[in-house]
């Protein structure tokens, strides 16, 4: 049987699954006809001692004459040794993006605990796909070499050292999964992570400890000033919301983040605690709200009907940042802070106070394995058990403030 348009049209239609026929002209030549009615053109043969068969097309979609065509010159490569599957998976793999393994990346990346990755850890990998190597986003990640890397990486540290190191961290993270996730005949599609150049050439840049704080002489202050702002811009939410922020990063020593994405199904006044269901080192923990900090949320409750604690009118429908306040703050403190110091200034006033350092680890969320206190002897998820400790900074910092206000009373009076 010679298969021609009209005898592949006559081929009988199994009840169920499918049937071959093959042509008597061209060994290994096929039509497989489906329960469906569908018919395709196939070729079956030899490649390296293993039996392959490919589908060369859909009957209609090419014509009887192309696929004996296609099926000559698949047969010839098969002669060859040339597998088509595994060409097949060859092209794909060297298609494979960069963007293609980020996706790849933060669906199946699991953490030590078996979790998915935090929300924010997704975003930072989507932010550096798209911004730092925006032009290697769609592009294929075996075109990534080492000397790109090396270029890159200066350009990148010459913008800011620190955001050079976290981006080329991610890359590596990227490109390890590429290598363990696709491979040909068990041969990676990068035989190497092209960003250990950076190691190699000893490219890292100097990670330099922040020491930034309020000092503590000038929380007083500080906290006058945002009690100041929060009357006079009770009207204008923008300049409130940026007050109570910053009150609460100092109140509580918590991450950006963990504040300006703070909801109110989180927040539970009553009980006096607020939860953090994703945190950056994925344990859920329960803090406890101090009596400061909890008529700063009260006032926010009655006048918020935002899902955040603290609402602004963005895509994201939580404050973005609170740069105007803390350049307020800076100069009552005398030198520029981030949202980061007051994290150290909570963990410094506690140290004052001579509260036990791990308790001040466990307040702030900062939790270092190896602490064998913390690891072992402590509860870790639930923290109002330290409601004590969270309450005398808090009236720690009101003092402050009444002795500030008290001093300016006095410099006043003797001017």
């Amino acid at each position: 049987m010679k298969f021609t348009k009209k005898i592949v049209e006559a081929l009988p239609t199994p009840t169920e699954g499918q049937a071959l026929h093959w042509d008597d002209e061209l060994r290994g030549f096929g039509v497989r006809v489906t329960s469906t009615g569908a018919r395709s053109y196939i070729v079956q043969g030899r490649a390296n001692g293993k039996s392959r068969r490919v589908t060369l097309g859909a009957h209609g979609r090419i014509t009887c004459d192309e696929a004996r065509k296609k099926a000559k010159a698949a047969l010839v490569a098969l002669d060859d040794g040339i597998d088509p599957i595994t060409e097949k998976k060859r092209t794909e793999a060297a298609a494979v993006t960069l963007r293609d393994v980020a996706n790849l990346y933060v669906k199946e990346r699991r953490t030590a605990k078996g979790g998915e990755l935090a929300a924010r850890t997704k975003k930072e990998i989507s932010h550096h796909v798209d911004k730092s190597f925006s032009e290697w986003a769609d592009s294929p990640v075996a075109n990534i070499t080492r000397d790109l890397c090396s270029k890159k990486f200066t350009t990148l540290s010459a913008k800011g050292a620190t955001q050079a190191n976290i981006a080329f961290r991610y890359l590596r993270a990227l490109l390890n999964y590429a290598r363990e996730s696709y491979r040909i005949d068990g041969v990676p599609i990068l035989l190497e992570n092209p960003v250990s150049v950076i190691s190699g050439k000893k490219m890292w840049n100097p990670n330099n400890a922040k020491n930034g704080r309020i000092p503590l002489d000038r929380i007083g202050m500080v906290w006058n000033h945002l009690q100041t702002k929060r009357d006079s811009d009770a009207v204008l939410d923008t300049g409130k919301t940026g007050a109570d922020i910053i009150l609460f990063l100092l109140l509580t020593g918590a991450r950006w983040s963990e504040a300006a994405e703070l909801k109110w199904q989180d927040v539970n006044l009553k009980k006096g605690t607020w939860f953090i269901p994703d945190p950056k080192n994925h344990n859920p923990v329960t803090f406890p709200i101090s009596k400061p900090l909890k008529a700063i949320l009260e006032s926010r409750l009655q006048n918020d009907e935002n899902i955040y604690v603290f609402t602004a009118r963005s895509k994201t429908g939580f404050v973005a940042d609170a740069r105007f306040t803390l350049a307020e703050i800076s100069t009552a403190a005398g030198l520029h802070l981030t949202a980061h110091d007051l994290r150290r200034t909570f963990i410094a006033i506690g140290i004052n106070l001579k509260i036990e350092m791990w308790k001040l680890k466990l307040l702030t969320n900062h939790i270092s394995k190896g602490d064998v206190t913390i690891d072992h002897y402590t509860e870790t998820s639930d923290l109002t058990y330290l409601a004590g400790e969270a309450e005398q900074i808090a009236a720690w910092i009101v003092e402050q403030g009444k002795i500030a206000a008290a001093d300016n009373v006095i410099q006043l009076k003797a001017a």
